[in-house]
């Protein structure tokens, strides 16, 4: 029987889309994930990596929702790497239209506990640095999981810090995971 630890790895989408962004002006889809996932796993048995997200608005631009689609499609073409799209709000302020994504965090949280309680996993990686996941982590912690914690600076949360068994800032490591193609560019 292989003794080997077990990961699974829940990546908050959103959080992740806004934190490349904002730390590094890049898109989500210039990041390779695949190597990504590699260096968070490390030398541990991969289970499953788990995305949530939700798709754009086709209505709203039809070429930055086709844009989403393809990284959707290249996500789908990781091996063991699942989408869990949740549903986009549009509300309107003042005359602009503004969207947001709804129930991604909750299908995370309840995948995250529920994997514990089956026993799917002895480590979980969350990326992200929403602190709202903190009952959750130490609800898998109760069940005798290790919770690391992977974070962009620009959207740590001190408390997912410090309830987390380890954490990993992603800034430190993004840039080695560029697609070759944007590496050419920068």
């Amino acid at each position: 029987m292989d003794s080997k630890e077990r990961v699974c790895i829940f990546i908050d989408g959103s959080n992740f889309y806004h934190s490349v962004k904002d730390t590094f002006n890049l898109h989500d889809s210039q990041i390779d994930f695949a190597k990504l996932i590699g260096i968070l796993r490390k030398d541990r048995l991969l289970i499953g990596t788990y995305y949530y997200n939700a798709s754009l608005d086709i209505k709203y631009n039809k070429e930055i929702y086709w844009k989403q689609q393809k990284f959707f499609a290249d996500l789908r073409k990781i091996p063991a790497l699942h989408i869990i799209l949740a549903h986009m709000r549009k509300t309107e302020q003042g005359g602009k239209v503004h969207y947001s994504v709804k129930g991604d965090d909750i299908h995370l949280a309840i995948d995250m506990v529920s994997f514990a309680y089956e026993n799917l996993y002895d480590t979980a990686i969350l990326v992200s640095g929403d602190g709202d996941f903190e009952p959750a982590i130490k609800r898998v912690q109760k069940l005798g999981k290790k919770v690391e914690n992977a974070y962009f600076i620009i959207s740590r949360s001190s408390l997912l810090k410090q309830v987390s068994n380890t954490s990993i800032i992603l800034d430190d490591i993004i840039s080695k995971y560029m697609k070759s193609d944007d590496k050419k560019d920068k």
